[in-house]
């Protein structure tokens, strides 16, 4: 496995600098992810895309994984919504294959006007499902003709609501250049679940494993609240066995990141070391930065 970070840089890669790359170096990872703003894809040229692919190489960083940020739901009822995000999505293809990104992370957002990570009833129906599909059987050509590896972001709130719907959507689309995130704790939906996290880190990779080349690394502790509360929080502070977890990527993609997101900076060097620990007990080895 390799590892690497979300967090540490600028969502406008303009303004990338090598202080901010040296900052990711100096806690041993060897890649690294940012968000950029999907409403900006148009302003960036080729001397953009080529300045920031000059700095990866002369610190010796892979672009992990590259993604749009954009509110527009993939499924929305108005085509016209659809077809603005549509072409945001392609033209951000065309960013990240010339910026050299590992993976395209992607986001099905939800039917919920507060964002693309709050629940609605309809994002569950039949008809919704239908425009995903027919939505990401437009990207999916872009995709392919760049070279470039989608990723689709899942979550228990979202269209992409358990590790069996995330296959499905993989093998409807049917393209080789739209896979997963392997973001495992978006689908702990109760709390016998996260007690017993081994076996349903079994589920989740035997369902979604083979079509989720990056992982999201976190961990889930329970909340004290009179209703249950599954929350994020650093590596190794939670209730998984991440251990079991990197066992299972390693199997699949050895050679592929797990990336520390959702952490505030001060909190990632403990993250990083506590990520370390855990890979290490779990016989799964980090790949180093080569010198």
């Amino acid at each position: 496995m390799r590892l690497g970070v979300v967090g540490l840089l600028p969502r406008d890669f303009r303004t990338l600098k090598p202080a901010h790359l040296r900052a990711v170096q100096a806690l041993g990872f060897t890649g690294c992810a940012f968000h950029f703003p999907g409403e900006l894809c148009g302003e960036i040229t080729a001397a953009d895309t080529a300045r920031c692919r000059v700095l990866f190489a002369d610190h010796a960083l892979d672009l992990a994984q590259f993604s749009i940020t954009y509110p527009e739901c993939l499924f929305d009822p108005d085509a016209d919504v659809r077809n603005a995000v549509i072409a945001k999505i392609k033209k951000g293809a065309e960013i990240a294959d010339s910026l050299s990104a590992q993976t395209y992370l992607l986001r099905p957002g939800s039917r919920n006007p507060a964002g693309s990570w709050t629940p609605h009833r309809h994002n569950h129906t039949r008809a919704a499902w239908d425009r995903l599909i027919e939505t990401l059987r437009d990207i999916a050509p872009t995709l392919e003709q760049r070279g470039v590896t989608g990723v689709m972001e899942t979550h228990l709130v979202s269209i992409l609501k358990n590790p069996h719907t995330c296959r499905e959507m993989v093998e409807s689309v049917g393209s080789p250049n739209l896979r997963l995130v392997m973001d495992y704790a978006n689908h702990f939906e109760t709390l016998s679940q996260v007690y017993d996290s081994a076996e349903r880190l079994n589920h989740i990779f035997h369902e979604m494993g083979t079509y989720a080349p990056i992982m999201h690394i976190k961990d889930i502790s329970i909340g004290k609240g009179l209703v249950l509360h599954l929350e994020e929080t650093v590596p190794g502070h939670g209730e998984l066995d991440l251990a079991h977890c990197f066992r299972h990527f390693q199997t699949r993609f050895p050679n592929n990141y797990g990336l520390i997101e959702h952490l505030p900076p001060d909190r990632i060097p403990e993250a990083a070391s506590n990520t370390r620990d855990i890979a290490a007990r779990a016989g799964v080895p980090i790949s180093e930065m080569e010198v």
